[in-house]
């Protein structure tokens, strides 16, 4: 049986989307962030030294880093969701695998920290860190993100799915940073908006849903 360490409104979310849709049995061990600081708990350092979600453990082992459970998975369940050896659908596949994260989600994360920095300063110093992050945001972080959204829309353009006209484990890597892109309102484009109709529409997403609880794309 695969025991999934679930963190609320994160990465791990995904993994309970593919075990859904890989049908695989599993089970669910929620954890809820501090509502302070909204970092997970410590409880989530026994499993893993990191204390990170998402985290499973399965046949004796426990694996980290949502795209390295993406390929443990999906290796396990004989290579489902993956397209095939030596086809250009798997050279897209495994450079999503790895963009969603390495790419798509540091200018994302940036714009969060920097969102956070104002309201957590000592109150003196609040104009001051507001007027720095802000020209950070406007100067780089948002240019960044409208880089991507303009790369994303372009991917799209000729396929319903980032790797080709299959759905495939790689959109559902996908599926966190566009969400969060989405949910900030920094303007998704009319494919990008559409392939997000598409993975939620899916019973599977649905299900996985079900399961994790709420979850408001971080």
């Amino acid at each position: 049986m695969i025991t999934v360490h679930h963190l609320e409104n994160s990465r791990s979310q995904r993994v309970l989307w593919l075990l859904e849709e890989l049908g695989t049995a599993y089970t669910v061990k929620r954890y809820e962030r501090d509502p302070a600081t909204m970092r997970a708990p410590r409880e989530l350092r026994a499993i893993h030294p990191l204390g990170k979600s998402p985290v499973i453990e399965a046949d004796g082992r426990i694996v980290a880093e949502t795209g390295a459970i993406v390929e443990f998975l999906t290796e396990r369940a004989g290579g489902a969701l993956v397209p095939a050896q030596g086809s250009a659908e798997r050279a897209r596949y495994t450079y999503y695998l790895h963009y969603a994260e390495g790419s798509a989600m540091p200018p994302l994360l940036l714009k969060l920290v920097f969102s956070r920095l104002a309201p957590g300063s000592p109150a003196l110093l609040r104009p001051l860190v507001r007027a720095i992050a802000g020209k950070v945001t406007d100067g780089f972080v948002d240019p960044e993100l409208r880089r991507h959204a303009a790369y994303w829309e372009t991917e799209l353009a000729e396929r319903p799915y980032f790797c080709g006209p299959d759905f495939t484990a790689a959109d559902i890597m996908m599926s966190f940073p566009l969400e969060a892109f989405a949910a900030r309102g920094t303007g998704a484009g009319p494919r990008v908006t559409d392939w997000l109709a598409r993975i939620h529409a899916r019973p599977a997403y649905g299900r996985a849903l079900a399961r994790g609880g709420a979850y408001t794309y971080a």
